[in-house]
């Protein structure tokens, strides 16, 4: 039942909620949705509350935990001076033939159990990728490596997003840059400026 309001927006909130209606969850730090009418509100967005503050930073703290962005690592690469981390191409030989980030170490996903010992060092924490965000490649390869005992990251944007911000690479015929993709980078400075 819509209650009778002078304007179409107080009606859109107090309208019924289409779907379920998720519930409250104190304990995660999710308040009702509506406490005074119990209604979700119309917007999709807040259709599900924010979490609290304190439940919001520790995920967002965890996920800086696992992952590491293409523009972060390529300027810790770019520092002179050890990184403090080594990078990992998880992708077949095919496609590291096609491109790959410099000085990275070619570990398909399949021979991390076999060969990691031997080409990584423990002590040194790994960053993984693989072809973009559509592909969890670099994931099943951070899994694998955690699972060996090594400290790991995911490259978030893989080697898509390596190329498509302009940083050089390597393919089987050499070294190749693409002009940064506006839409991945900024065009006149170096510092995107988060």
């Amino acid at each position: 039942m819509v209650m009778t309001s002078p304007n179409a927006a107080t009606t859109a909130r107090l309208a019924p909620p289409v779907g379920p209606v998720p519930p409250a969850s104190p304990a995660l730090g999710v308040p009702p949705a509506n406490p005074v009418l119990g209604v979700p509100p119309a917007n999709p967005v807040l259709r599900v509350p924010p979490a609290s503050p304190a439940l919001a930073a520790a995920h967002f703290g965890a996920s800086l935990a696992f992952h590491a962005d293409v523009s972060d690592v390529a300027s810790a690469l770019a520092a002179d001076g050890d990184p403090g981390f080594v990078v990992v191409d998880s992708r077949s030989t095919a496609s590291w033939d096609q491109g790959h980030i410099p000085g990275a170490v070619h570990l398909p996903t399949a021979l991390i159990p076999a060969q990691a010992a031997r080409l990584l060092d423990p002590a040194v924490p790994v960053v993984t990728y693989c072809w973009g965000p559509g592909c969890n490649g670099a994931a099943r390869a951070a899994l694998a490596l955690a699972q060996l005992g090594y400290r790991v990251k995911e490259m978030l944007g893989g080697f898509e997003y390596w190329a498509r911000e302009g940083f050089a690479y390597e393919t089987w015929q050499g070294g190749e840059r693409r002009t940064a993709d506006p839409l991945t980078a900024p065009v006149d400075d170096a510092d995107c400026g988060c």
